[in-house]
């Protein structure tokens, strides 16, 4: 939980913040900076508020930091500018490691690891350290994971002193792409976009058979694909549709569920997505558009089969929209803070000219800044433009000390060779049969998922299993896309599904509860990666019309059973045995196979005219 501080230390972290944020638009713009540099600092704006901010113990005061999290907080900066500062004079030496080099290493990883407890979590440091052991003594290992091991100073000198440990590809994204989106982000939210999205999802679905429902699902995708984090995206636009939700009728526990799914959903909902989407830009060496192009069919089924278990759902209660009367009118919207939709615009033009993600988010945040200024209520004030500095840096935490500790997992799989060994097992395992892999792989996501946030779970698995299907033949977009996608859905997982459970507090709901509940409303998702890797042409690759139009309406009529037989409702309730033939009928036609297809469709056909013979 992160402090709330007020008076003196409120101010001095606030400066932090901002000087963090303005770092970072001057080096992502105008500055002139070495990778390695600027992820310096970088890091040591991270570990500096991290210690300021993230209690040490559930007993530590949440008002103000310890002393000990103010010094923490000094050798945390210290850490980074030391980087900074003598990086040129280790290039003077011929790159020969000194005793100083070595000791601000040993800080500067303890303190990550530190600041990881803190704002991650107890599982995601035992990972850490389990890489970093199995580093130094890989001698002691079994079988095929023995390797000679490597040494501390070495070790140390990789994970500090060059770009293939914590200065890496995956704190680069952060230092780049994902600050400055989060900052695009802020300044849209204090500009008053998170308003107007709700408004406008009110006024295109709020009059609907259970139109709130529909409302979150369109104001969580709009807000989600901004902010990319899904828990931020419960918090912000749960606090207005739950208790809507809740008035016409669902129950508390749906209510949250339909939050946490549609707020999970922005992470893989183009343009802009969730920070895995630039890691895999980056570790895939191919362009964001492609990546955002490759998303567009999985995020619409993804959504697509949420409104099916929605709908169902209020046709089951006999559900109402909310009165016109209540409703804003859409032309009033549009005309009234519809402008606010061209930060979008302008980048989702730059993205699909050619430029880059950093010249795409730049220009979303100076768009964001001109059209703040058409109405006197969205425009941008320097309060606002503190506050939206301020945000952004404390937004940034957790995802950066998440890409900063994976630098270690990433440069130990490196060093020692561990994501080919894993690559081979696991072929060797399912038998060369790419179906039982993709079973072993999203069986590791799960597990991984009970203690990570979906950022460090992409890089870790993308980093020792991905690997492996890509030698079976799959295509490497494909494999990291599969990955990707259940990274996204441990949001929804439990026994850790911070969305879902974010949602609960809100709804006022049992956790465990609405974590199922939202697994349910998403349980086609975790068949649609299948399929996609069999047939890339989902993911807009190698496309040929008709297979793709046939593949796609094979998709939604196995959501659609899917959502029958979990809801328990077609045309009126159903028996037992029919949902549970229902759901079979949908999986079958997810299934990547022809034969599967054929049956699903004879299946659900005769339970179709079963119900309408009995109707």
């Amino acid at each position: 939980m992160r402090r709330r501080l007020s008076g003196k230390y409120k101010i001095w972290v606030s400066l932090i913040a901002i000087a963090f944020s303005l770092f970072e638009l001057w080096v992502n713009s105008f500055g002139m900076m070495l990778d390695i540099k600027r992820n310096a600092l970088h890091l040591g704006f991270l570990l500096s508020l991290a210690f300021l901010l993230y209690p040490a113990t559930k007993k530590s005061s949440l008002e103000k930091p310890s002393p000990l999290d103010i010094a923490l907080s000094l050798l945390g900066m210290i850490a980074g500018l030391y980087v900074l500062l003598f990086y040129d004079d280790l290039f003077t030496r011929a790159g020969v490691a000194i005793t100083r080099d070595y000791i601000l290493a040993i800080i500067c990883i303890i303190l990550l690891l530190e600041a990881s407890r803190r704002s991650i979590g107890w599982a995601f440091l035992g990972l850490v350290i389990f890489f970093l052991f199995y580093a130094i003594y890989g001698n002691i290992f079994p079988g095929i994971l023995k390797h000679p091991g490597v040494s501390w100073t070495r070790t140390l000198y990789r994970m500090y002193l060059t770009y293939e440990g914590i200065f890496g590809v995956t704190l680069s994204v952060s230092s780049t792409f994902i600050y400055l989106f989060i900052l695009f982000s802020a300044f849209l939210e204090v500009c008053g976009a998170g308003e107007f999205f709700n408004d406008l999802a009110l006024a295109l679905a709020g009059s609907k058979r259970g139109g709130p429902a529909f409302v979150a699902v369109i104001a969580s995708a709009l807000m989600g694909t901004l902010s990319g984090s899904a828990v931020a995206n419960v918090a912000t636009t749960g606090s207005f549709t739950i208790p809507l939700m809740k008035r016409v009728g669902y129950k508390p526990h749906f209510a949250g569920a339909v939050e946490a799914a549609a707020s999970t959903g922005g992470q893989i909902m183009p343009p802009i997505m969730g920070a895995a989407a630039f890691l895999m830009a980056s570790f895939l060496q191919i362009s964001y558009v492609k990546i955002m192009i490759a998303a567009i069919i999985p995020a619409i089924l993804y959504y697509f089969a949420i409104a099916a278990n929605i709908y169902l759902e209020a046709r089951k209660l006999s559900l109402r929209g909310l009165p016109k009367e209540e409703l804003p009118s859409l032309k009033e919207v549009l005309i009234k803070k519809g402008y606010m939709m061209a930060p979008l615009i302008v980048i989702m033009y730059l993205l699909l000219t050619g430029r880059s993600p950093l010249m795409a988010g730049f220009g979303g945040i100076i768009t964001t800044i001109l059209v703040s200024y058409i109405r006197r209520e969205t425009r941008l004030t320097l309060r606002k433009l503190l506050k939206a500095f301020e945000e952004s840096a404390y937004s940034i935490l957790q995802v950066g000390i998440a890409c900063a500790a994976c630098g270690i997992i990433v440069g130990v799989a490196a060093v020692t060779g561990i994501g080919s060994v894993i690559a081979y097992s696991v072929i060797q395992i399912s038998g060369n049969v790419p179906l039982i892999a993709l079973f072993m792989i999203m069986a590791t996501c799960i597990i991984l998922s009970m203690g990570l946030p979906s950022t460090a779970l992409y890089i870790i698995v993308a980093t020792v299993a991905a690997p492996s299907l890509i030698k079976m033949g799959i295509l490497p977009l494909a494999a990291h896309f599969f990955v990707f996608y259940f990274g996204c859905l441990s949001n929804l997982t439990p026994p850790v599904a911070l969305a879902s459970y974010t949602a609960a507090g809100l709804a006022g709901s049992n956790p465990t509860k609405t974590a199922l509940a939202g697994l349910r409303l998403t349980l086609s998702s975790f068949i649609i990666p299948f399929i996609y890797t069999f047939n890339p042409m989902l993911l807009a690759q190698n496309i040929s019309l008709l297979p793709l139009l046939q593949q796609i309406g094979e998709c939604i009529v196995g959501i659609i059973a899917l959502a029958i037989g979990t809801t328990g409702y077609l045309w009126g309730e159903i028996r037992t045995w029919e949902r549970v033939l229902f759901i079979i009928s949908g999986i079958l036609f997810l299934i990547p196979l022809k034969m599967s297809s054929i049956y699903g469709i004879v299946l659900f056909s005769l339970l179709i005219i079963k119900e309408l013979w009995r109707r």
